[in-house]
């Protein structure tokens, strides 16, 4: 049966756009929304930080995702579920009880997400050869990232302007109920999302359904996936890596926002709602766009090992913007829009490495849950250091923990040191003519 070609330009920058905004909606915007709910930042580290555990423990169900249904299949359904727990937050956020029950879909969001990255993950790499893969990292990895600053942008600023608004009425609750609309909106484009995908994502034959197996067969093959897995020569070295790389960020990432909301009497910068989201979702972008396609036209000329300890230098330095802001704790927007700019061409131009590396250690047999094994090393080494951010931040004040922040970006560095990886990994075929 001929299967219909499709362009890798009409579903790899929507299906990465729809992989990043559940995981910003649990892991970013949740942050925001609980701090304007007036959630201590202890409590909001703590219990978002939780919220990594799916990502954690994927690889677990990783293989069940290869070897029932194809990839395909999984994608979309994935997507409708995620469309009704968005809608389950939207509904919830204006009761009594919001705390508990909006933290009970974000878990079926972080799980059901979870769950669509490895199936995303693994047409990826189904559909495209190694060289259309490493072109289009860049690609994926700035839309993905387009996703986290439409969450943290133009979502937020949203909820911001809904808040100032008196819609509701002068003494109505104006934050829940901003904050209610919002993940409409947000329910409203994911199903739009499933919808594109069920009727423009190709048929790749590899990625065929599977024949229904037994428990014990698929007990086997789960146990030969993790053991090849850890089987593979510098095991420890790629752990390192998958643990260490984000580090700093993975605590940063916390703390960002509720220092940009904070009152400068606490540390923080005191910006509204709405100034967030400006800031995030114009400048950031821009500069996030640029970094992400940059970093993967470099890595198809030069390739991955040429480019990486560049882009670890570019994922990790500019962090110092934040040890400047909390000292200078300005009132310019523009400056601090600029500093934001820094932050976030570093962070795209350096998170390609991180993402084609990822690729190149799963590559060979089973590759599709070996990614989700990298990716769940990845989030453990963001979910553990990310749950005490909180309350170290409390405990030192904004200045000391971003100084702190800085500190924990030195394993990244020395790790890379011992890397082994093919010069000719990622580099086009007509690089050299």
């Amino acid at each position: 049966m001929n299967k219909k070609s499709t362009s890798p330009w009409a579903w790899v920058p929507t299906l990465y756009f729809a992989e990043g905004i559940p995981y910003v909606v649990v892991m970013t915007l949740a942050v925001i929304m609980y701090k304007k709910l007036e959630i201590s930042n202890t409590d909001i580290a703590l219990y978002t930080s939780w919220l990594y555990l799916p990502w954690v423990i994927k690889p677990i169900w990783s293989p069940i995702v290869d070897i029932l249904k194809s990839k395909r299949w999984w994608i979309v359904s994935m997507q409708l579920l995620i469309g009704a727990g968005l809608a389950g937050v939207a509904f919830t956020i204006p009761t009594t009880f919001f705390f508990q029950s909006t933290l009970a879909f974000f878990w079926l969001l972080a799980f059901s997400s979870a769950t669509h990255d490895i199936a995303a993950d693994g047409f990826y790499m189904l559909d495209l050869d190694e060289h259309q893969q490493a072109y289009f990292v860049g690609i994926r990895s700035t839309f993905y990232r387009i996703a986290m600053i439409t969450g943290q942008g133009l979502l937020v600023y949203l909820a911001g302007q809904l808040e100032e608004m008196t819609l509701f009425g002068k003494d109505a609750p104006s934050i829940p109920l901003a904050w209610s609309l919002t993940f409409y909106v947000i329910t409203a484009l994911f199903l739009l999302l499933a919808v594109y995908h069920k009727l423009v994502l190709p048929h790749p034959t590899k990625d065929e359904d599977k024949e229904v197996k037994s428990l014990n067969e698929i007990m086997d093959d789960f146990g030969h996936t993790f053991v090849t897995f850890f089987a593979k020569k510098d095991i420890w070295l790629i752990m390192g890596m998958l643990l260490t790389y984000r580090l700093g960020e993975s605590q940063l990432v916390k703390m960002a926002s509720p220092f940009l909301l904070d009152k400068p009497e606490v540390g923080g910068l005191g910006l509204s709602t709405s100034d967030v989201g400006v800031v995030y979702g114009t400048i950031g972008v821009i500069f996030l766009t640029i970094g992400g396609i940059l970093g993967g036209l470099v890595v198809s000329k030069k390739g991955l090992k040429y480019w990486l300890w560049p882009m670890v230098f570019a994922i990790n330095l500019p962090n110092l913007v934040y040890v400047y802001l909390s000292y200078a704790l300005p009132n310019s927007i523009v400056l601090i829009s600029a500093a934001v700019a820094v932050e976030q061409f570093g962070y795209g131009f350096g998170f390609t490495a991180f993402m084609l590396y990822q690729i190149y250690v799963s590559e060979g047999e089973h590759k599709t849950a070996h990614f989700a094994f990298c990716t769940g090393f990845m989030a453990l080494g963001m979910m553990i250091p990310g749950m005490i951010s909180g309350w170290l931040q409390e405990m030192i004040g904004y200045q000391h923990f971003f100084i702190w922040v800085m500190i924990c970006t030195i394993p990244a560095f020395v790790i890379i040191r011992f890397l082994k990886i093919d010069p000719s990994f990622g580099i086009k075929k007509d690089a050299s003519r």
